[in-house]
Protein backbone atom coordinates (compact mmCIF):
# COMPACT_ATOMS: atom_id res chain seq x y z
CA UNK A 1 0.00 0.00 0.00
CA UNK A 2 2.58 2.55 -1.67
CA UNK A 3 -0.59 5.05 -1.78
CA UNK A 4 -2.47 7.03 0.81
CA UNK A 5 -5.26 7.08 -1.18
CA UNK A 6 -5.52 3.27 -1.30
CA UNK A 7 -6.38 3.56 2.15
CA UNK A 8 -9.80 4.46 1.56
CA UNK A 9 -9.99 1.26 -0.65
CA UNK A 10 -8.86 -1.06 2.25
CA UNK A 11 -10.81 0.51 5.16
CA UNK A 12 -13.95 -0.33 2.57
CA UNK A 13 -13.00 -3.69 2.25
CA UNK A 14 -12.10 -4.27 5.80
CA UNK A 15 -13.54 -2.26 8.27
CA UNK A 16 -12.05 -3.91 11.19
CA UNK A 17 -8.66 -2.30 10.44
CA UNK A 18 -10.26 0.58 12.82
CA UNK A 19 -10.08 -1.44 15.22
CA UNK A 20 -13.69 -1.41 16.16
CA UNK A 21 -16.66 -2.86 14.24
CA UNK A 22 -18.47 -0.58 11.87
CA UNK A 23 -20.97 -0.61 9.37
CA UNK A 24 -19.84 1.28 6.49
CA UNK A 25 -23.37 3.01 4.61
CA UNK A 26 -21.63 5.50 2.55
CA UNK A 27 -18.39 6.08 0.35
CA UNK A 28 -17.96 9.86 -1.56
CA UNK A 29 -21.40 10.39 0.16
CA UNK A 30 -22.14 13.90 -1.68
CA UNK A 31 -23.16 16.70 1.38
CA UNK A 32 -25.88 19.24 1.20
CA UNK A 33 -23.25 21.83 0.69
CA UNK A 34 -20.87 20.57 -2.37
CA UNK A 35 -18.70 18.39 -0.56
CA UNK A 36 -17.99 14.30 -0.26
CA UNK A 37 -18.04 12.51 2.84
CA UNK A 38 -15.07 9.91 1.99
CA UNK A 39 -16.34 7.27 4.59
CA UNK A 40 -19.73 7.79 6.43
CA UNK A 41 -20.61 4.58 9.16
CA UNK A 42 -22.45 3.52 12.17
CA UNK A 43 -21.12 2.02 15.19
CA UNK A 44 -23.21 -0.78 17.42
CA UNK A 45 -24.62 1.84 19.46
CA UNK A 46 -26.07 3.57 16.15
CA UNK A 47 -23.52 6.56 16.37
CA UNK A 48 -22.38 7.81 13.22
CA UNK A 49 -18.68 8.12 11.89
CA UNK A 50 -16.84 10.33 9.24
CA UNK A 51 -14.19 9.39 7.92
CA UNK A 52 -12.16 12.09 5.84
CA UNK A 53 -8.64 10.74 4.44
CA UNK A 54 -5.48 13.36 5.30
CA UNK A 55 -4.42 12.48 1.08
CA UNK A 56 -1.21 14.70 1.73
CA UNK A 57 -3.52 17.83 1.91
CA UNK A 58 -2.58 20.78 5.01
CA UNK A 59 -3.63 20.17 8.43
CA UNK A 60 -6.16 22.99 8.14
CA UNK A 61 -7.86 22.39 5.11
CA UNK A 62 -8.39 18.93 5.99
CA UNK A 63 -9.78 19.22 9.41
CA UNK A 64 -11.87 22.28 8.55
CA UNK A 65 -13.38 19.80 5.77
CA UNK A 66 -14.04 16.98 8.24
CA UNK A 67 -15.85 19.06 10.29
CA UNK A 68 -17.89 20.82 8.24
CA UNK A 69 -18.63 17.30 6.71
CA UNK A 70 -19.88 16.31 10.83
CA UNK A 71 -21.87 19.52 10.49
CA UNK A 72 -23.88 17.61 8.10
CA UNK A 73 -24.40 14.52 9.32
CA UNK A 74 -25.02 15.65 13.03
CA UNK A 75 -28.02 16.35 11.28
CA UNK A 76 -28.78 13.11 9.14
CA UNK A 77 -32.38 11.86 10.29
CA UNK A 78 -32.93 7.72 10.45
CA UNK A 79 -35.08 7.90 7.33
CA UNK A 80 -31.96 10.06 5.44
CA UNK A 81 -29.86 7.26 7.00
CA UNK A 82 -31.29 4.24 5.59
CA UNK A 83 -31.69 5.60 2.06
CA UNK A 84 -27.52 6.66 2.37
CA UNK A 85 -27.04 2.63 3.14
CA UNK A 86 -29.42 1.80 0.33
CA UNK A 87 -28.20 3.45 -2.11
CA UNK A 88 -24.24 2.54 -1.02
CA UNK A 89 -25.27 -1.36 -1.18
CA UNK A 90 -27.88 -0.84 -4.47
CA UNK A 91 -30.46 -2.93 -2.41
CA UNK A 92 -28.75 -5.82 -2.16
CA UNK A 93 -29.87 -6.03 1.64
CA UNK A 94 -31.48 -4.31 4.68
CA UNK A 95 -29.91 -1.79 7.16
CA UNK A 96 -31.39 -3.95 9.81
CA UNK A 97 -29.99 -7.25 8.61
CA UNK A 98 -26.85 -6.11 7.96
CA UNK A 99 -26.68 -4.39 11.29
CA UNK A 100 -27.55 -7.50 12.78
CA UNK A 101 -24.91 -8.89 10.66
CA UNK A 102 -22.21 -6.88 11.28
CA UNK A 103 -22.55 -6.77 15.16
CA UNK A 104 -24.69 -9.73 16.28
CA UNK A 105 -27.44 -8.08 17.49
CA UNK A 106 -30.87 -5.78 16.48
CA UNK A 107 -30.18 -2.22 14.78
CA UNK A 108 -30.90 0.04 17.40
CA UNK A 109 -34.38 2.22 17.27
CA UNK A 110 -32.39 5.35 17.17
CA UNK A 111 -29.67 6.09 14.91
CA UNK A 112 -27.27 8.88 14.93
CA UNK A 113 -27.87 10.55 18.55
CA UNK A 114 -24.34 10.90 18.46
CA UNK A 115 -21.30 11.58 15.93
CA UNK A 116 -17.43 11.40 15.92
CA UNK A 117 -14.83 12.24 13.36
CA UNK A 118 -11.63 10.19 12.53
CA UNK A 119 -9.26 11.80 10.66
CA UNK A 120 -7.19 9.55 8.75
CA UNK A 121 -3.41 9.54 7.05
CA UNK A 122 -0.65 7.36 6.03
CA UNK A 123 1.26 9.29 8.56
CA UNK A 124 0.10 12.51 10.98
CA UNK A 125 2.36 15.60 10.66
CA UNK A 126 2.70 18.12 13.98
CA UNK A 127 -0.12 20.46 13.00
CA UNK A 128 -2.36 17.99 12.30
CA UNK A 129 -1.93 16.27 15.95
CA UNK A 130 -1.68 19.49 17.38
CA UNK A 131 -4.95 20.70 16.06
CA UNK A 132 -6.32 17.65 16.73
CA UNK A 133 -5.38 17.22 20.22
CA UNK A 134 -6.33 21.15 21.21
CA UNK A 135 -10.13 20.53 19.55
CA UNK A 136 -10.36 16.88 21.82
CA UNK A 137 -9.18 18.51 24.67
CA UNK A 138 -12.72 20.87 23.85
CA UNK A 139 -14.87 18.19 23.79
CA UNK A 140 -15.18 18.02 19.79
CA UNK A 141 -15.75 14.26 19.14
CA UNK A 142 -12.46 14.26 16.57
CA UNK A 143 -9.46 12.13 16.80
CA UNK A 144 -6.81 10.59 14.27
CA UNK A 145 -5.40 7.58 13.24
CA UNK A 146 -2.41 6.74 11.10
CA UNK A 147 -1.69 3.26 8.85
CA UNK A 148 2.07 2.38 8.77
CA UNK A 149 2.55 -0.22 5.93
CA UNK A 150 5.36 -3.15 6.28
CA UNK A 151 6.35 -5.98 4.06
CA UNK A 152 8.81 -8.79 5.40
CA UNK A 153 9.54 -11.03 2.79
CA UNK A 154 5.96 -12.10 1.15
CA UNK A 155 4.28 -11.13 4.38
CA UNK A 156 2.28 -7.48 4.46
CA UNK A 157 1.93 -5.91 7.55
CA UNK A 158 -0.64 -2.55 8.82
CA UNK A 159 -0.07 -1.28 11.76
CA UNK A 160 -2.61 1.21 13.34
CA UNK A 161 -1.89 4.37 15.63
CA UNK A 162 -4.15 6.30 17.35
CA UNK A 163 -3.39 9.79 18.34
CA UNK A 164 -6.08 9.75 21.51
CA UNK A 165 -7.46 6.78 23.10
CA UNK A 166 -10.17 6.26 20.72
CA UNK A 167 -11.73 4.22 23.98
CA UNK A 168 -12.07 7.54 25.80
CA UNK A 169 -12.98 9.27 23.07
CA UNK A 170 -17.31 10.89 24.19
CA UNK A 171 -19.02 11.03 20.58
CA UNK A 172 -20.94 14.57 20.45
CA UNK A 173 -24.93 14.69 21.29
CA UNK A 174 -26.67 15.14 18.33
CA UNK A 175 -27.79 18.17 16.35
CA UNK A 176 -30.48 19.77 14.73
CA UNK A 177 -33.84 19.13 14.16
CA UNK A 178 -34.33 15.91 12.57
CA UNK A 179 -36.04 12.47 13.91
CA UNK A 180 -33.53 10.11 14.97
CA UNK A 181 -35.99 7.72 15.16
CA UNK A 182 -38.21 6.38 12.29
CA UNK A 183 -41.20 7.85 12.14
CA UNK A 184 -44.20 5.79 13.35
CA UNK A 185 -47.01 5.56 10.82
CA UNK A 186 -49.54 6.35 13.31
CA UNK A 187 -51.32 2.83 13.08
CA UNK A 188 -49.13 -0.23 14.02
CA UNK A 189 -47.55 -1.67 17.50
CA UNK A 190 -45.85 -4.27 18.10
CA UNK A 191 -46.51 -6.98 21.23
CA UNK A 192 -44.62 -9.44 22.36
CA UNK A 193 -45.99 -12.57 23.65
CA UNK A 194 -43.79 -14.78 26.48
CA UNK A 195 -44.93 -17.94 26.66
CA UNK A 196 -41.86 -19.87 28.11
CA UNK A 197 -43.75 -19.68 32.08
CA UNK A 198 -47.16 -21.01 30.89
CA UNK A 199 -49.02 -18.00 32.15
CA UNK A 200 -49.82 -17.12 28.37
CA UNK A 201 -50.75 -19.06 25.53
CA UNK A 202 -51.05 -18.31 21.20
CA UNK A 203 -53.87 -20.66 21.41
CA UNK A 204 -55.72 -18.83 23.52
CA UNK A 205 -55.10 -15.78 22.01
CA UNK A 206 -55.27 -16.86 18.36
CA UNK A 207 -58.62 -18.40 19.20
CA UNK A 208 -60.79 -15.99 21.11
CA UNK A 209 -59.06 -12.88 19.50
CA UNK A 210 -56.81 -10.60 22.14
CA UNK A 211 -53.38 -10.04 23.60
CA UNK A 212 -52.10 -9.56 27.69
CA UNK A 213 -50.28 -8.53 29.80
CA UNK A 214 -49.58 -8.16 33.38
CA UNK A 215 -47.86 -8.81 36.84
CA UNK A 216 -46.76 -5.32 37.01
CA UNK A 217 -48.50 -2.25 36.67
CA UNK A 218 -45.24 -1.65 34.33
CA UNK A 219 -46.13 -4.95 32.10
CA UNK A 220 -49.99 -4.08 31.70
CA UNK A 221 -50.96 -0.36 31.67
CA UNK A 222 -49.25 -0.33 27.95
CA UNK A 223 -52.04 -2.48 26.89
CA UNK A 224 -53.72 1.39 27.20
CA UNK A 225 -51.93 3.11 24.35
CA UNK A 226 -53.45 1.08 21.30
CA UNK A 227 -56.54 2.52 20.42
CA UNK A 228 -59.63 0.66 18.76
CA UNK A 229 -58.96 0.31 14.81
CA UNK A 230 -55.04 0.91 15.28
CA UNK A 231 -53.34 -2.62 14.21
CA UNK A 232 -51.32 -5.27 16.63
CA UNK A 233 -48.20 -7.30 15.01
CA UNK A 234 -47.88 -10.31 17.76
CA UNK A 235 -44.76 -11.43 18.36
CA UNK A 236 -43.43 -14.60 20.06
CA UNK A 237 -39.95 -14.93 21.49
CA UNK A 238 -37.47 -17.05 19.59
CA UNK A 239 -40.06 -17.70 17.11
CA UNK A 240 -40.97 -15.01 15.18
CA UNK A 241 -44.65 -12.90 14.29
CA UNK A 242 -47.56 -15.01 14.15
CA UNK A 243 -50.23 -12.69 13.96
CA UNK A 244 -51.53 -9.21 12.91
CA UNK A 245 -54.99 -7.52 13.93
CA UNK A 246 -57.50 -4.89 14.92
CA UNK A 247 -57.84 -3.30 18.70
CA UNK A 248 -61.57 -4.17 18.88
CA UNK A 249 -62.29 -2.83 22.90
CA UNK A 250 -60.70 -1.33 25.62
CA UNK A 251 -58.31 -3.54 28.21
CA UNK A 252 -59.87 -5.26 31.21
CA UNK A 253 -58.64 -7.40 33.64
CA UNK A 254 -58.41 -11.54 32.50
CA UNK A 255 -61.41 -12.32 35.46
CA UNK A 256 -63.49 -9.63 33.94
CA UNK A 257 -62.65 -10.34 30.26
CA UNK A 258 -65.70 -10.05 28.10
CA UNK A 259 -64.47 -11.02 24.30
CA UNK A 260 -66.35 -12.16 20.83
CA UNK A 261 -69.80 -10.95 20.80
CA UNK A 262 -70.05 -10.05 24.22
CA UNK A 263 -70.54 -13.26 25.64
CA UNK A 264 -67.59 -15.42 25.89
CA UNK A 265 -66.40 -14.62 29.55
CA UNK A 266 -62.52 -15.24 28.88
CA UNK A 267 -61.83 -17.07 32.56
CA UNK A 268 -64.89 -19.56 32.26
CA UNK A 269 -63.11 -20.99 29.02
CA UNK A 270 -60.34 -24.28 29.08
CA UNK A 271 -57.49 -22.14 28.59
CA UNK A 272 -53.92 -23.33 28.29
CA UNK A 273 -52.58 -20.49 30.31
CA UNK A 274 -52.75 -19.23 33.46
CA UNK A 275 -53.21 -15.59 33.09
CA UNK A 276 -52.53 -15.42 36.82
CA UNK A 277 -49.85 -14.19 38.77
CA UNK A 278 -48.27 -14.44 42.38
CA UNK A 279 -49.85 -12.03 44.49
CA UNK A 280 -53.24 -11.09 45.33
CA UNK A 281 -55.38 -11.12 41.85
CA UNK A 282 -57.47 -8.37 43.25
CA UNK A 283 -54.62 -6.14 43.57
CA UNK A 284 -55.00 -4.00 39.84
CA UNK A 285 -51.22 -3.85 39.38
CA UNK A 286 -50.96 -7.09 39.72
CA UNK A 287 -53.69 -8.43 37.51
CA UNK A 288 -53.29 -9.73 33.84
CA UNK A 289 -54.66 -7.65 31.39
CA UNK A 290 -56.45 -8.46 28.14
CA UNK A 291 -56.90 -6.36 25.40
CA UNK A 292 -59.46 -7.45 22.32
CA UNK A 293 -57.85 -8.09 19.03
CA UNK A 294 -59.97 -9.17 15.72
CA UNK A 295 -57.46 -11.00 14.22
CA UNK A 296 -56.99 -10.32 10.32
CA UNK A 297 -54.17 -12.92 9.80
CA UNK A 298 -52.77 -15.62 11.42
CA UNK A 299 -50.22 -18.97 11.45
CA UNK A 300 -48.64 -21.52 13.61
CA UNK A 301 -46.05 -20.93 15.46
CA UNK A 302 -44.10 -23.65 12.87
CA UNK A 303 -45.06 -20.83 10.04
CA UNK A 304 -43.87 -17.55 12.53
CA UNK A 305 -42.33 -15.07 10.35
CA UNK A 306 -38.70 -13.68 11.11
CA UNK A 307 -36.27 -12.66 9.02
CA UNK A 308 -32.88 -11.25 9.95
CA UNK A 309 -32.83 -7.38 11.19
CA UNK A 310 -36.61 -7.42 11.67
CA UNK A 311 -37.48 -5.88 14.88
CA UNK A 312 -37.90 -8.06 18.32
CA UNK A 313 -37.94 -6.65 22.04
CA UNK A 314 -39.56 -8.29 24.98
CA UNK A 315 -41.77 -5.40 25.95
CA UNK A 316 -45.41 -6.23 25.72
CA UNK A 317 -46.62 -3.43 23.60
CA UNK A 318 -44.42 -0.33 22.11
CA UNK A 319 -44.59 2.06 18.86
CA UNK A 320 -43.69 -0.60 15.51
CA UNK A 321 -41.71 2.01 13.86
CA UNK A 322 -39.35 0.21 11.81
CA UNK A 323 -40.16 0.01 8.08
CA UNK A 324 -38.73 -3.16 7.33
CA UNK A 325 -40.20 -4.99 9.38
CA UNK A 326 -43.57 -3.61 8.66
CA UNK A 327 -42.57 -4.41 4.73
CA UNK A 328 -41.53 -8.05 5.62
CA UNK A 329 -44.84 -8.49 7.62
CA UNK A 330 -47.23 -6.73 4.88
CA UNK A 331 -45.49 -9.12 2.18
CA UNK A 332 -45.91 -12.17 3.84
CA UNK A 333 -49.01 -11.93 5.61
CA UNK A 334 -51.01 -9.91 2.80
CA UNK A 335 -48.92 -10.98 -0.44
CA UNK A 336 -51.94 -10.52 -2.17
CA UNK A 337 -51.79 -6.56 -1.64
CA UNK A 338 -48.63 -6.53 -2.78
CA UNK A 339 -48.12 -4.46 -5.87
CA UNK A 340 -45.91 -6.57 -8.45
Amino acid sequence: MPLERDLEDVIEAEPDVLGEPVLLIGRQVPTAHGGFVDLLAVDEEGGLRVLELKRDRGAREVIAQALDYASWAATLSHTQILKLFADYRGGDTTFEAAFEERFGTSAPEELNAAHRVTIVAARLDEATERIVGYLADLGVPVNAVSFHYYEDDDRRYLARTWLRDEAESVPAPRVGKSATREPWNGIDWYSAMGEEDGTRSWDDARRFGFISAGGGKWYSQGLRRPRPGQRINLHIPKLGYVGIGEVCGEPTRFAEAVLGDGTVRLAEQQLVGRYRHTGDENDPDVAEYVLPVRWLKTVDRAEAVWDRGMFALQLPICRLTNATTLAILNNRFFPESVTP
